[in-house]
């Protein structure tokens, strides 16, 4: 090496340990990373939660957003100034409702034709890149838009899938959509996937529902069925979950990818705070107080997800389940939401709207979660360390039920279906049973798992290994600036 290129380096190591200069330095290291979210707040949200780390961490960022799911972001972009909005008109589509850009405003039948409008946004992604003085050097994008691993191999950039649901999940859909056809045969039997990790089986209402509404040869299911199935071919794979809950099913995505870039990193909600006692305070302080004078876990918080409504039917049945178990309650429902909600006998709280669930969950006096187990309230509850009375109903529900309650004994079934009406008095034992008393062995199971998993995103625990693995993958990726062009670009910027 050259005296003068040594100086050279001596220069930039003096640069690079100067405290005034480090997070210059992140900018100048930082690799450009396209994000692309699913607009549905059980994909949005967590993927959010990762790009805050990747940004913190100095890696510059582009969000493809529309412009009603833009204040979404707000909070990210008054943080980093290395976060940008990549803001493009939403597509329309014949099926969806004008002004519909998220799938809250319509629901999960909303799924299908939001994929395929977004999928039009490829040709002017594209005009974007090569106009850009600065393109990304690689895109991550959610597990729905599958589709954009064919734009990332136009673009000859690499692709990293997000899968904002767990493991187990990621692996069933992969068998699913690799064998439509055959799983679609055997819809009247019980079907077991031999080649996933304990060989679990399900009937076949209990897959996931692109197994039931998939049509063949209709290009809108085509297209969502070839995203999903080239997910597994992608350059690398995050996953919001971590080692303890899925490593059986971790281990599996790995083989099936044929490459070590699978990355657990979950839960991703702790990614900007490892302390779970320190997301959504300050709001709900009505249910919160209510919840003070409570004796630790003797509290059932009820909660079917911003997408279920309940029928009347449902509604009364588990009113009457809910005051004939004798535990006190917090049931949250939809403003619009038909059907009974009283509290008679003074042992619940109704809330119709918002509730702040983290800290409800979080709360000493919460001991169960009657869920769907939607895979962000799974993890809210493991995180709380809250034992969950599982009620799947349709989607990802079911597979996550299966892992909480034959996995890990950290849950129990109270009902199954989405138009299942429980039959009032069994529901009724259940809770009072799975509340009542001593700590029940499924509370004791729901504890370690919340040790686990603050442990896995801890600096040294396996989610924070894996992050920091990604992180370093993604550096690698773009090019790198030279050593004189790094002085010359501090000496100006200083």
């Amino acid at each position: 090496m050259s005296s003068s290129l040594m100086k050279q380096k001596q220069k930039l190591d003096e640069y690079r340990n100067a405290p005034k200069h480090m997070d210059e330095f992140k900018r100048l290291d930082g690799a450009h990373i396209l994000v692309f979210p699913f607009p549905a707040q059980g994909h949005m949200l967590p993927l959010l939660d990762l790009t805050h780390r990747l940004a913190k961490n100095g890696l510059t960022i582009t969000i493809v957003v529309t412009p009603k799911n833009l204040p979404i972001l707000n909070p990210l972009l008054s943080s980093f100034s290395n976060i940008q909005p990549l803001v493009f008109t939403f597509p329309p589509h014949p099926s969806l409702p004008e002004g519909v850009e998220n799938v809250r405003d319509i629901g999960n039948h909303g799924n299908l034709p939001i994929i395929n409008s977004l999928a039009k946004l490829q040709d002017p992604i594209i005009h974007w890149f090569n106009s850009h003085s600065n393109p990304p050097v690689a895109i991550i994008s959610d597990f729905f838009l599958g589709w954009t691993h064919h734009l990332a191999n136009k673009l000859r950039i690499p692709r990293i899938g997000f899968f904002s649901s767990g493991a187990f999940l990621t692996s069933t859909l992969d068998y699913v959509c690799n064998h439509m056809s055959l799983i679609r045969s055997r819809s009247q039997e019980l079907i077991t996937f031999h080649d996933l990790p304990n060989s679990p089986t399900f009937p076949w209402e209990h897959l996931p529902s692109i197994a039931r509404f998939y049509k063949e040869s209709d290009p809108e299911w085509e297209l969502v069925l070839d995203g999903l199935i080239v997910n597994a071919s992608s350059w690398g794979c995050v996953v919001n979950t971590f080692d303890a809950l899925e490593s059986p099913y971790m281990e599996y995505l790995t083989k099936i990818t044929g490459h070590g870039r699978v990355f657990a990193v979950g839960p991703v909600s702790l990614l900007p705070d490892p302390d779970p006692t320190k997301s959504g305070i300050g709001f709900g302080c009505d249910v919160l107080s209510w919840l003070d004078d409570k004796p630790d876990g003797s509290v059932v918080y009820v909660c079917f997800g911003s997408q279920k409504f309940l029928t009347t039917e449902q509604m009364e049945a588990l009113e009457i389940g809910l005051e004939e178990s004798g535990i006190r309650y917090v049931w949250v429902v939809k403003p619009e939401q038909c059907g009974p909600v009283g509290t008679g006998s003074g042992r619940g709280i109704v809330i119709k709207g918002w509730a702040p669930q983290v800290s409800i969950l979080s709360h000493p006096a919460v001991g169960g979660f009657l869920s769907h187990c939607g895979w962000n309230s799974v993890l809210e509850a493991i995180v709380a360390g809250v034992m969950i009375l599982a009620w799947p109903m349709e989607a990802d529900q079911y597979v996550n039920a299966k892992l909480l309650v034959e996995d890990h004994g950290a849950a129990v079934r109270v009902c199954e279906g989405n138009d299942t009406i429980p039959d009032a008095t069994e529901l009724a034992r259940i809770i009072a049973e799975s509340m009542s008393g001593e700590k029940s062995d499924k509370k004791i199971k729901a504890e370690e798992l919340k040790y686990k998993a603050i442990q896995a995103v801890k600096d040294g625990g396996t989610s924070s290994m894996d992050l920091d693995r990604f992180i370093s993958e993604l550096c690698n990726i773009g090019p790198k600036m030279n050593v004189a062009d790094a002085i010359s670009v501090l000496e100006i910027s200083n």
